[in-house]
């Protein structure tokens, strides 16, 4: 159990990355350990064993959430780990601090297939060799050797990382001139490439396309302004969401639909001093990674081929 227990932090991190759900992670690392309780085989490496048990679960958890990306409604997007700017670590927003789960690095990983993400992730960030990832795999590890090149031709590279101070205060100007609701003073904090995503899934409005250029991802924060009101802004909060400045709500219920809003997270990327990105995270089953007080708990995962209704 102490053996165990000092691999737990590098194992969540391990199948975060890998599989971009907090849910799927420490589930993941929890079947591990499962699975080491039952074993009778003689484990000379412990670390290593438990990265190839860890790998294969993932790989398993990936491929069910390809299918049901095939009835989601809009992007989808990581779930981020959300935790107070000022409040204590847990093991979870510990484990995964780091560079490489910057949210905008996560998103990235989402545009490949499960396999080539489990060579990709496992070799490049955690210094798997390729013949343990093609024991993962089940392939050769000529074959897993390949599935890792063709991940990195397949990524587009994240906005490199920039300090904290630069991020908080690039997402500050931008908040700054949302709360005055003028065009002009918002497209003066968006870099032109700027790219807004949003994740729903049908549940409340967001981007359901990829919103590319400065003026169109103003334009749709602002009707979203509009949509809700003020109150949209002024009751969000300050927050970490993967280690960097985000923001969340916890929304409030109306009279009717059309006067509700909805609990949301938003995460921003930065790029030569101006923000690069938006992630507009809404959809409750996301946020199993979020730790904040009094926020309301996510509910049960929808059913693999099943999406909720637009």
């Amino acid at each position: 159990m102490d053996a165990f227990e000092a691999e737990r932090p590098r194992l969540i991190n391990v199948a975060y990355r890998l599989t971009g759900s907090v849910a799927d992670a420490e589930d993941a690392v929890q079947e591990s350990w499962l699975r080491l309780a039952r074993t009778d085989a003689e484990i000379t490496n412990l670390q290593a064993w438990l990265t190839r048990v860890v790998g294969r679960i993932c790989l398993d958890r990936l491929t069910s959430a390809s299918a049901r990306r095939e009835t989601y409604v809009g992007q989808w997007l990581p779930e981020p780990v959300v935790s107070p700017l000022d409040g204590p670590n847990d093991p979870l927003t510990a484990a995964i601090r780091g560079e490489d789960n910057r949210y905008a690095a996560l998103v990235v990983l989402e545009v490949l297939a499960p396999p080539q993400r489990v060579a990709f992730v496992l070799h490049d960030a955690f210094g798997v060799p390729f013949d343990e990832i093609g024991d993962v795999l089940g392939i050769d590890p000529a074959n897993a050797r390949q599935l890792a090149s063709r991940a990195r031709k397949a990524l587009a590279g994240p906005p490199p990382p920039v300090s904290d101070d630069e991020h908080n205060e690039a997402v500050g100007r931008f908040l700054a001139a949302m709360a005055l609701g003028d065009l002009d003073a918002v497209l003066a904090t968006l870099h032109p490439d700027a790219l807004a995503m949003g994740d729903a899934n049908g549940t409340t409005r967001t981007a359901i396309n990829v919103i590319h250029g400065a003026d169109k991802f103003a334009r749709f924060f602002l009707g979203l302004l509009a949509r809700y009101g003020d109150g949209s802004l002024t009751t969000m909060e300050p927050v970490l969401l993967n280690g960097q400045l985000g923001v969340a709500t916890i929304g409030w219920t109306g009279a009717t639909e059309r006067e509700s809003y909805p609990a949301r997270v938003a995460g921003f990327a930065v790029r030569d001093g101006l923000v690069c990105a938006a992630y507009d995270i809404a959809n409750p089953e996301k946020f199993a990674g979020v730790r904040l007080p009094d926020w309301p708990a996510p509910p049960p995962p929808t059913a693999p081929g099943t999406s909720r209704p637009s």
